[in-house]
């Protein structure tokens, strides 16, 4: 109980600026929890499934690759769903389809991640701007002319409140977004991959089918 009114206590001597700095860390935890369960419900072990759907494109079974891919329910799926459904309709640029479809899931995947990029440069300068006030409310007339050295030196301790709190919110979200980020890149991969695999194996069958 101590530890939570002392904590209280920290946050008031910060100034106003701690309200708007611990907002920020409501919207990081907010978005890094939001995001964990989306790339876990698109996920769906994908490595997995793209092992699964190469030997099936590859001996043309499409209505196999089709069963598959409705199974794994999951980000990268989704493209190639959509890719083999346009190829069993004979739907002429398969590739313009699976390249919008492509864009549409990253864009999902990168959803709010430019939010946490932000918050890594506003929460430092809504610190320093804390501090900033702080020091000016130190160093007032009032206080130097009532001689007071000692509650100088301690409001400015209390004014470097807020550029600790803004920096530990940064690195935060800084965290936060390079693992999302990190993720972002493989699922990124390995949507390619299957797009690559897909148009490969369509081009294929056509040839096929021409001759």
């Amino acid at each position: 109980m101590d530890f939570i009114i002392q904590c209280f206590s920290v946050f008031h001597k910060g100034g106003p600026v701690m309200y708007l700095i611990l907002c920020c860390s409501f919207i990081v935890v907010t978005i890094g929890i939001e995001r964990f369960y989306y790339y876990k419900k698109t996920n769906s072990h994908m490595d997995d499934f793209i092992e699964k759907l190469i030997p099936a494109l590859e001996h043309c079974k499409w209505e196999d690759a089709l069963a598959i891919c409705q199974q794994a329910n999951g980000s990268v799926a989704t493209v190639a769903i959509k890719g083999i459904q346009c190829f069993q309709r004979d739907v002429y640029h398969v590739e313009s389809v699976l390249e919008g479809e492509a864009s549409y899931v990253v864009a999902g995947l990168k959803k709010n991640l430019n939010h946490l990029d932000s918050i890594v440069t506003v929460a430092p300068l809504l610190g320093l701007l804390g501090t900033v006030v702080g020091m000016i409310n130190s160093f007032s007339v009032m206080n130097i002319k009532n001689g007071q050295p000692l509650a100088i030196t301690g409001g400015v301790g209390e004014a470097l409140i807020a550029t600790a709190s803004g920096l530990c919110v940064a690195i935060l979200s800084m965290l936060v977004y390079s693992y999302f980020n990190h993720r972002l890149e493989g699922r990124i991969t390995q949507v390619e991959r299957i797009c690559t695999i897909l148009i490969e194996q369509i081009r294929r069958e056509k040839k096929h089918e021409i001759a």
